[in-house]
């Protein structure tokens, strides 16, 4: 008697017909969305209250004076909790567009006042390490945060251009309202 094949399903695909309760992708956006979140919400922490062997608020606020922003108790609150609530709400895949929209914003400020005059590598203090950050924020917003997330309920959750464009446009008009006070 001939063997037949098995019929031909979709790559993650669960053999039974139904959709796994999760694929390699959402897996891999977890992986990515907590790493990445988390340590940008301990990087805002390290801002905000000294944690993780940061210098807390009082000293990052002399740091925003020095770099012009004042008053820079204001602009080290708004960056830390940029920071702190744009990594936990990528880390939890919450608000997605918005978290990524902060972390977006921070990282244009950094790069225009503070490595963007450094050139290109992080070695040498330049916008490196504040690019990848960006970049990884928009790529969250465009792609979804998976089925693994909070926004896995509302319609930003699956990804697209209206997110990015959210995330972006956000971002850079709030860097641009910053850099301009």
């Amino acid at each position: 008697m001939p063997r037949r094949s098995a019929p031909a399903t979709r790559p993650g695909a669960h053999p039974a017909g139904g959709e796994p309760f999760a694929t390699a992708a959402d897996c891999g956006l977890l992986l990515l969305r907590l790493a990445f979140g988390l340590f940008m919400g301990g990087h805002g922490a390290q801002k905000l209250f000294g944690l993780f062997g940061g210098h807390g608020l009082a000293a990052t606020a002399r740091g925003f004076e020095a770099l012009g922003y004042r008053p820079g108790k204001l602009f080290a609150v708004l960056g830390g909790l940029s920071e702190l609530l744009g990594g936990l709400g990528l880390a939890l895949g919450l608000l997605t567009p918005l978290a990524a929209a902060a972390l977006i914003g921070v990282m244009i400020n950094a790069m225009v006042t503070v490595t963007g005059a450094h050139g290109a590598w992080e070695t040498d203090g330049g916008v490196e390490y504040n690019v990848c950050i960006a970049v990884a924020a928009l790529a969250v917003a465009a792609i979804g945060p998976g089925r693994l997330s909070v926004d896995r309920l509302f319609p930003w959750g699956r990804g697209g251009w209206a997110p990015a464009a959210v995330a972006l446009g956000l971002g850079g008009v709030t860097a641009a309202i910053t850099l301009s006070l």
